[in-house]
């Protein structure tokens, strides 16, 4: 068994199970005192899954569903969802973690079937589910995603058939929003048809699952060729594929556009997957990719057009990814808003610009880029961290309305549904 054999090689003392639901030396499970002298093994073995711990000095091993955990034991006393240590009514954690000394260690350490019980020198017991420890360790933690996605380049996108979802259903119903959540989440854009093609009623639409972030764009915008803003998309030229709010230190997360009114011709709107992108990267050059996602970037806006006078600036990597399981959660793509780069030292530059490379050729693939003609009736929600989106040159008068959503209030709306966000 693993605990007895990784007891040999350490050199330390091993119990081990005869059969499931019995402790050391094969009595039925009790509570014992661990000595300090030396770490201690101890092996159940239940019908379905098997699990072994062993004690060291300041932290305890175990494995269970094939999962291979340490948790410090700090760490340990401080998630205690004992009622003294944890109000389940609001979630929140009540033991005062500057409280608990950080040189302690239970006295004792039992495990059954599918609990582990820890007794500390003030007597004071913590209970955990095996399951739960799995979930909530470091190493469950690398073995699963934040966000399930399906990455896709056009192909993909077109023969999965992702269905719009229709205003009434979305509006009126929870399997319609779960319906549209879902696709998002997955897809990171999805549809509503049937949109009365007014700005009101896209804003109805909007907060059916958000609050409206307000910026400097205000909140709910209408979008035409006028140059009313200092933004190369208040004109009718052609849009490369970008992310939207670079120059915020925390992008917008979900873009909502809605054409209104289009006189003219053109004007078809661009998507592009960036995390199939990034992943084709990944794959053919990793080392570009971890540049990518290290290297840290300004992005600046600069306006003063009328009475519009702004100056932001948003710092952070191109890709950003949670480290300890490397899942890309942000990409910060937009050539016209990129700063001078001055962050960046002169042998790291040129490296810099070949992964930036790579990662643009794969971006600007054409079997990559899904085409879209926005019609009256039809709005489009765009996870703005994820999915990058552009233009092609139009003529005559165009109309859009739209607003950016806070992301976290889209996820909270998709967790309430049952849905992993």
């Amino acid at each position: 068994m693993w605990c007895r054999r990784l007891a040999c090689l350490l050199g330390l003392p091993c119990w081990q199970s005869r059969r499931a639901g019995h402790g050391s030396l094969g009595l039925p499970h009790s509570t014992r005192t661990v000595p300090t002298a030396a770490a201690r093994c101890h092996h159940t073995a239940p019908e379905s899954l098997s699990c072994a711990w062993q004690l060291h000095g300041d932290h305890l091993e175990l494995r269970y569903a094939n999962t291979l955990m340490r948790f410090d034991f700090v760490w340990l006393r401080d998630h205690c969802r004992s009622a003294s240590c944890y109000n389940a009514k609001t979630n929140q954690r009540s033991l005062d973690t500057a409280s608990v000394d950080l040189g302690i260690k239970p006295k004792a350490v039992r495990v059954d079937e599918t609990t582990l019980f820890l007794t500390w020198p003030d007597g004071h017991v913590t209970r955990y589910g095996l399951e739960w420890l799995v979930k909530n360790s470091y190493e469950g933690q690398k073995q699963r995603v934040m966000h399930p996605r399906i990455l896709w380049n056009a192909e993909i996108y077109r023969q999965a058939q992702v269905p719009s979802v229709d205003c009434r259903s979305f509006l009126e119903t929870d399997e319609g929003l779960k319906e549209f959540l879902q696709n998002f989440l997955l897809y990171g854009i999805a549809f509503v048809e049937n949109v009365t093609p007014t700005k009101e009623d896209t804003q109805i639409l909007a907060e059916r699952i958000s609050l409206i972030r307000e910026t400097i764009y205000g909140r709910m915008w209408y979008f035409t060729s006028d140059f009313s803003r200092g933004d190369t998309a208040y004109t009718k030229l052609a849009l490369d594929r970008h992310t939207d709010t670079t120059y915020f230190q925390e992008p917008c997360g979900i873009q909502v556009f809605h054409c209104l009114k289009h006189e003219g011709t053109g004007g078809r709107t661009l998507l592009v997957d960036g995390f199939y992108a990034a992943e084709q990267v990944l794959r053919q050059a990793p080392d570009q990719f971890e540049l990518l996602s290290k290297v840290p970037l300004k992005h600046e806006y600069v306006e003063n057009v009328g009475d519009c006078h702004n100056h932001m600036i948003g710092v952070g990597p191109v890709l950003n990814v949670y480290p300890w399981n490397n899942e890309l959660y942000l990409i910060r793509y937009n050539n016209y808003d990129r700063a001078v780069i001055n962050t960046v030292p002169y042998d790291v530059v040129h490296r810099w610009y070949t992964a930036h490379r790579t990662l643009t050729a794969e971006l600007r693939r054409p079997e990559n880029e899904l085409w879209v003609k926005l019609k009256p009736g039809k709005a489009l929600f765009i996870d703005n961290w994820r999915v990058l989106h552009g233009r092609e040159a139009f003529t005559g008068y165009r109309q859009l309305c739209g607003c950016y959503l806070t992301r976290d209030d889209v996820l909270n709306t998709a967790r309430l549904l049952g849905l992993q966000a």
